[in-house]
């Protein structure tokens, strides 16, 4: 006998309030809002605060960008990581699809460096890649092809480097809510492709945090967690738990959809870009706010 979706959510539902220990997801911070430390302060920061994992940034400006790493660098990273408890949850690039005068080359290097970094790095089983997709939202009408053809080399390309790509939605950029999400993975169909939730892009629209969840979390990898205020375009982000996210719902909801990869603190460039912006209190602030929804 088959099981609905909504009786097998009811079951899962039934356990938890019998009882059953529910899982916990593994609780991480990006070294993408520790741009002013190096990476082994950061890493030291996050272990000590008590998050699980972490996230490197190989953007320009970050001094874990691939071509700043020797062999030795990689290699010292992999075992700070490993000594200090934490997984390589991810690595952030930034790539955009089909961006008028950029390469496709260029990119498919990009996407190459950051698997080596991947491998490299992760004390455990190699970390995914997880970007935007760049354009503004106004363009994704004239654009969408182009990046679907686009998106497909990247896919046939993480396939040839055996990692994972995760792909994020952004209410800055063309792809801006979970159906043109979605549109983009279905044209590219990939078992190396997977999505990344972040519900802070889709509350800049007013969406309900659990509709978004049911669209996006069945084929997602990845979560970035950071908190909205106001309504796009005129929105910026905040830390987890300055802003009105109920986060034990998050985390809920998450389960009970079946979601059981990483959780990583994200800070926005809205928030370290500030005067004053100081990267261990940022980590230690939104420990002590969210950390007892997830960790």
């Amino acid at each position: 006998m088959q099981i609905s979706r909504r009786s097998w959510f009811g079951a899962m539902a039934a356990a938890a309030l019998g009882g059953a220990e529910p899982p916990k997801l593994t609780f991480g911070f990006s070294l993408y809002g520790m741009k002013t430390f190096s990476w082994k302060d950061g890493i030291d920061h996050v272990a000590r605060i008590g998050y699980r994992s972490t996230e490197l940034c190989l953007r320009s400006g970050w001094d874990t960008e691939p071509k700043l790493l020797t062999k030795a660098d990689r290699a010292e990273i992999r075992s700070r990581l490993a000594d200090r408890g934490l997984s390589l949850a991810s690595v952030m690039e930034n790539v955009a699809l089909a961006r008028p005068g950029g390469s496709r080359e260029d990119n498919l290097n990009r996407l190459a460096a950051a698997a080596e970094i991947c491998y490299a790095c992760s004390p455990g089983s190699p970390a995914l890649i997880e970007t935007t997709l760049g354009g503004r939202p106004d363009s994704w009408d004239a654009s969408k092809d182009a990046m679907a053809d686009e998106l497909r080399a990247w896919a046939r390309r993480v396939e040839e480097l055996k990692v994972t790509l995760a792909i994020k939605a952004h209410s800055k950029t063309a792809v801006t809510r979970p159906e043109r999400l979605l549109w983009l993975f279905d044209q590219a169909k990939s078992p190396h492709l997977k999505l990344v939730y972040d519900y802070s892009h889709y509350a800049a629209f007013g969406l309900d945090m659990r509709r978004t969840m049911e669209q996006v979390v069945p084929q997602a990898v990845f979560v970035h967690l950071k908190d909205t205020i106001g309504t796009a375009p005129d929105h910026h982000f905040v830390l987890p738990g300055d802003g009105p996210v109920d986060f034990r719902a998050y985390d809920r909801t998450l389960i009970e959809l079946g979601y059981r990869g990483p959780v990583i603190v994200e800070v926005s460039v809205d928030v370290f870009g500030q005067p004053g912006y100081d990267p261990v209190r940022a980590a230690e602030h939104v420990w002590q706010k969210v950390s007892p929804a997830f960790a």
